[in-house]
């Protein structure tokens, strides 16, 4: 089972996209802050694991922007990053990410965390 980091700020976002994604098929770990993020990429175990992180883009403090640049100098895991503000994709030129606007139906979020799985896989 595919593990997902899911980092968003907003609990009810944070609880319904991950009830979707454990729906489809994906184990699911959270965190509320870029920080408690990177508190669990410290974590050799849970990193061998991991296959996708999806990101809000608006969080306190440390933003998605600047949460993927720092993970970027370290891991090239598949990000998806999902915001509101389409022009804030601007902001992730060059790190390889996939971007999902905001509102998203659940099932686009699962597509985007299965593409970004498969091309990957792919470039492995």
């Amino acid at each position: 089972m595919p593990e997902v980091l899911l980092v968003d700020d907003n609990p009810t976002q944070l609880r319904a996209r991950a009830a979707v994604l454990r729906e489809a098929g994906f184990s699911v770990r959270t965190a509320s802050t870029a920080d408690a993020a990177f508190d669990l990429l410290r974590d050799p175990a849970f990193t061998a694991g991991l296959r996708v992180i999806v990101t809000d883009h608006v969080m306190p403090g440390v933003g998605g922007a600047v949460f993927v640049r720092e993970l970027r100098r370290a891991s090239s895991v598949p990000v998806v990053v999902v915001s509101g503000l389409v022009e804030a994709e601007e902001e992730y030129a060059g790190l390889e990410v996939h971007f999902l606007p905001k509102p998203c139906l659940p099932e686009d979020l699962i597509h985007q965390v299965r593409d970004a799985l498969q091309k990957n896989a792919r470039s492995a």
